[in-house]
Parts: C-alpha cells; structure tokens; sequence
C-alpha cells in the first residue's frame, strides 16, 4: 500500500503537514484508497461507482473523498442534453440526431439538403438568445431529412449552447389539445409549448385543422412567440403558399377563410425562412 505511487505521491506532497503518527493513525483510510483503486482498476465494484477515491487531510487527519469520474461527468453532460430536448409524438430517432450525419456523402447528397444543413449549423453557431434569429421552414416529400434535421438542430443547441428545445408532431398536438378541453387543461398545455426557448412545429398541414386548431391553437402560438421573438421551425410536405391556400384557408367544416389563412402565414414567415428539402425517400432505405 505505502509503495504505491499516489499514495506516496501524497505523502510526499503534504510531507511538512504529515506525521509519522499520522500516517499510521490513518493506514485504514490510506488502505481504503488503494483497495478502491485496485477494484477499478480490475473493473470490479467499488463502494462508490462512477467516483474515483482521492487521498485528503481533513482536520489534520488523512481522509478519502470520492469525486466523479470522467465518465460519470460525461454521461451526467448527455443526460443534461437529452433533458434540454423535449419531444412530444416525435419519433425516437431524433434523440441521436446530429449534424454531423447529416446525409451529405455522395450518394443522398442533395443541392437543397447542403443549403438546408448550412443554415442548420449557421442557426446553431450564431443562436443568441437576447437576439431575434428566424427559425427554419423546411418543405418537402415524405422521407427528404426534414424531421431528422430539426432534431439534429435541437440536439445541436442543447450541447453547444445548453438550449431548451420543444419539438412536437403537430397533427398529434391538435389531437392532444382537444382532447385536453375535457379535462380543462388546455390552457396549462398551450403555455407550455408557445413559451419554449426553440420550438419545432413538425409536418404541419399534414391533417386538416378545424377553425378552433388553426385559430386557438396555432394562432395563439403563433402570435405570441412573434411578440415575444422566439425562434420557431416548421417541417412541412407543403410550401408556405401551398399551406396557406390549401390547408389553412380550408377548413374540416369546407368554409374558406383566406384572410385567416393570411394572418396565420404572416406569423409564419416572420418566425421562419422557407427552405425547400428534395431527394431520395431516406426511410425507404431501410
């Protein structure tokens, strides 16, 4: 035990505080160190898993103290960051989502999908929260990268900048929201979801939206992260014209209301910048 290097290192380090009373007063605690470095070692369980033992004086005695590892603090930083990123109905591959995967090799690369990570990574680097910066609306067919990009995006904030980010499929959302008038929360949910640092509003105008999702839902999303300048992403299968022509100014009852489509589309566009997705259907590829 005396010959081991940390140990003597100690030793050695505090030589003009330690004495020799000390040192046998206190092999049990020096005995502790060295056998909780040895199951470590050998990758056996110690009495404190994920901390690593240090050698201390307290109260002039010798003392262990148990600090995190670098793979406790690293997997603590992970876990952080999968907190940061609140997902609601958003399918389970966004958790890993990273721009650095983005599908920019040769073979799915596209003109559209480069510009589109571009922006991405100009977002993510340049992201200032005491500075209004326009989200992304990413249109285009079924499969093209856009949800996996808005993950990648938030996953992105979270470890770079230690962002909250809400991203939710929105068809699923309305369902939830109206769900929630007979248990009289609906209130408690919008203010959670219109108020989030970064929110991700994914494959809107796949489902027709009855007056009360487009005006009391969306609109009031909308209208108060545009007061409040909060960065907004869409995903979309539709451009802003087309959602606003024949999604939005359409409802499920038949009635057209272009002038609220109008409204809703303004907000749109102040919170986002359109960006078209094209290429192959990646989900195909297995």
């Amino acid at each position: 035990m005396l010959a081991d290097p940390d140990v003597q290192a100690f030793l050695q380090d505090n030589q003009e505080r330690i004495s020799r009373e000390m040192v046998q007063s206190g092999q049990s605690k020096l005995y502790e160190f060295y056998h909780e470095k040895q199951l470590a070692k050998k990758g056996e369980t110690t009495v404190a898993p994920g901390y690593s033992p240090q050698l201390v004086l307290n109260s002039g005695q010798i003392d262990v103290t148990y600090v995190p590892t670098q793979q406790l603090l690293e997997k603590e930083r992970q876990r952080h960051i999968q907190r940061l990123v609140r997902s609601i109905n958003m399918p389970k591959f966004i958790q890993n989502a990273s721009l650095d995967n983005f599908y920019i090799d040769e073979q799915h690369q596209t003109a559209t999908r480069m510009a589109a990570l571009k922006a991405a990574i100009n977002f993510t680097d340049n992201y200032d929260p005491d500075h209004f910066m326009p989200g992304l609306y990413l249109y285009g067919n079924f499969g093209v990268g856009k949800t996996y990009l808005l993950g990648a995006i938030a996953n992105e904030l979270a470890k770079q900048k230690g962002v909250a980010t809400t991203m939710l499929h929105f068809p699923s959302f309305a369902v939830e929201m109206r769900n929630s008038i007979k248990k009289n929360n609906t209130s408690e949910k919008l203010e959670a979801v219109k108020k989030a640092p970064v929110l991700m509003l994914d494959d809107i105008g796949a489902d027709a939206m009855s007056k009360w999702v487009r005006d009391d839902v969306l609109g009031i999303i909308l209208e108060y992260r545009m007061q409040e300048e909060l960065p907004t992403f869409f995903s979309s299968n539709f451009s802003m014209d087309e959602l606003e022509k024949n999604h939005l100014a359409i409802d499920t009852q038949g009635d057209h209301e272009p002038l609220k489509a109008q409204r809703i589309m303004e907000r749109v566009k102040f919170l986002s910048r359109e960006l078209p997705m094209t290429g192959d259907n990646l989900r195909s590829k297995g």
